[in-house]
């Protein structure tokens, strides 16, 4: 694998578990609060939501790379 690739695959991995971490954390939260089985609702949710948002970051993350280089007028490298 080349390693520009290596690389995006790699950084989709760890933001996609940073921030799913992040936010299936809070909705459960809001959505149930700190109940007995509260851990056992997140991990689920994030197990589900880690499965769904790696492959959006993988696909998208160049998308709105060169999206976001386009409104700032820059050449995103």
């Amino acid at each position: 694998m080349q390693p520009q690739k290596k690389f995006h695959l790699v950084f989709s991995l760890v933001m996609g578990a940073m921030m799913i971490f992040l936010m299936t954390l809070v909705i459960t939260f809001v959505n149930v609060g700190l109940t007995d089985h509260f851990l056992a609702l997140w991990m689920k949710a994030f197990g589900i939501a880690y499965v769904v948002g790696v492959p959006v970051i993988f696909f998208l993350a160049p998308v709105a790379r060169k999206l976001t280089g386009h409104l700032l007028g820059v050449n995103p490298s």
